[in-house]
């Protein structure tokens, strides 16, 4: 797929969209993610461009097993929790989620203004992803998609 250079404006954008079942999908209600990744037909990571509003946040808090994670503040101050630490976030900071280490990381936009930040993460196979605040776990299958089931293997209705 050969794209020409275009603004990420022009790349379709999701609203409040996840994986999640309810009732946790709607923490990212606030959330406009375009995948820039995807759109230009990229296979080995992933990048998006997220819009936070104020109230929202960028996922339930999780950590990776085998996928990494980078962040990269646009504008706005979003507020990144690691485990049980805080940090208020200023354009131009960044940070690095290593999968494996068992901290759980989640950005919340807490101020009054929107967040733009860039996301980027690998796409490492068979990656799980745990969720210690909820009743909820990911595993990747085989084809990539995400199984989303009770921390009990239990299924979630849909």
């Amino acid at each position: 797929m050969n794209q020409i250079p275009t603004s990420a404006l022009f790349i379709p954008a999701s609203m409040g969209q996840t994986i999640y079942p309810a009732p946790y999908n709607t923490i990212v209600q606030g959330r406009l993610k375009r995948k820039l990744g995807e759109f230009f037909g990229l296979t080995n990571f992933g990048v998006n461009l997220t819009h936070l509003l104020p109230g929202s946040s960028s996922a339930l808090a999780h950590c990776h097993s085998k996928q990494d994670e980078f962040i990269f503040i646009l504008e706005g101050t979003p507020t990144v929790i690691l485990g049980t630490e805080e940090f208020v976030l200023w354009p131009g900071d960044c940070y690095g989620f290593k999968a494996g280490t068992g901290i759980a990381h989640q950005l919340i936009n807490r101020s009054d203004l929107e967040v733009i930040y860039l996301e980027i993460g690998d796409r490492t196979p068979g990656d799980q992803v745990e969720y210690p605040d909820d009743d909820l776990q990911a595993t990747q299958l085989q084809n990539g998609a995400w199984l989303l089931t009770h921390k009990d293997g239990r299924s979630y209705s849909h």
